[in-house]
């Protein structure tokens, strides 16, 4: 889980930057024992956390051969994990995080092996909820991943209606919109269904809960179906190609609204 603070909140201070090392695994917090993150230490471009590569998601829905050309934006940056995954692994044509703590930019930069920027990447300081309305990004993100959660973890920080339909602006036609739901309150359904409004109900899809209890919910700025034996083929080659295993989300990974036949 990522952070983010409201744009109301901005005046008041953020939380500490911290990590640990367990097992081979370096964790970050936000003056918390909440992972806000974490990265193998031995493979640090891969996902070490379920939720985190469930989030790339986006990959089913797209032909393999065009993600050289796509762009990626992460709102929260967390331990850089699926910025240093479009940006390295997939090689992506550009990447860009935004982040409010400058903290945790320098924590990844020191620790979880971020690279510095490029002409392919880009980690902004900024309020996620303002970056996003900038008209230089508007319909050019095919793949946004959201993850912002403050120290506390308890709900996403960002999360109204008008929220998710600037991140449907972003997104180019066949771009995707990947978000992580979790929280100690009861939030879920709330947060679904305003990514519906925003979205459309056909447009989303969602992930069985992670054993933590994250949720991954995805929303395309189009809908489509595609068919079964399309999305094993595609599941496959991704599987391949990155490691993920995306077979096995096929298992867990739903349209919200079902095709009526």
């Amino acid at each position: 889980m990522k952070t983010r603070k409201k744009s109301s909140q901005l005046a008041q201070p953020l939380p500490e930057v911290t990590i640990s090392d367990f097992d081979g695994t370096r964790y970050l917090h936000l003056g918390t024992p909440w992972v806000q993150g974490s990265m193998r230490i031995k493979k640090p471009f891969d996902i070490d956390l379920e939720y985190v590569q469930r989030m790339m998601a986006w990959l089913l829905l797209m032909d393999w051969a065009t993600v050289p050309e796509r762009r990626a934006m992460q709102l929260g940056l967390g331990a850089a994990a699926a910025t240093k995954f479009c940006a390295q692994k997939l090689g992506m044509a550009s990447t860009t995080a935004i982040e409010l703590n400058p903290q945790v930019i320098t924590v990844c930069r020191q620790w979880f092996k971020l690279p510095a920027d490029s002409d392919k990447l880009q980690v902004v300081l900024g309020d996620a909820g303002v970056e996003i309305q900038k008209s230089q990004y508007l319909q050019t993100v095919d793949a946004l991943q959201v993850d912002l959660y403050d120290h506390e973890a308890a709900a996403p920080v960002l999360d109204s209606p008008d929220f998710y339909h600037h991140c449907r602006n972003l997104l180019t036609e066949d771009g995707c919109m990947t978000v992580n739901l979790f929280g100690r309150t009861n939030s879920f359904a709330r947060s679904l269904a305003h990514i519906q409004e925003a979205f459309g109900p056909e447009a989303v899809w969602r992930f069985a809960a992670t054993k933590e209890g994250n949720t991954v919910v995805l929303a395309q700025r189009s809908a489509s179906r595609p068919s079964r034996e399309l999305l094993s083929q595609r599941a496959d080659l991704v599987q391949q190609q990155t490691g993920l295993p995306a077979l096995k989300w096929l298992k867990v990974f739903k349209p919200v609204q079902p095709t009526l036949d």
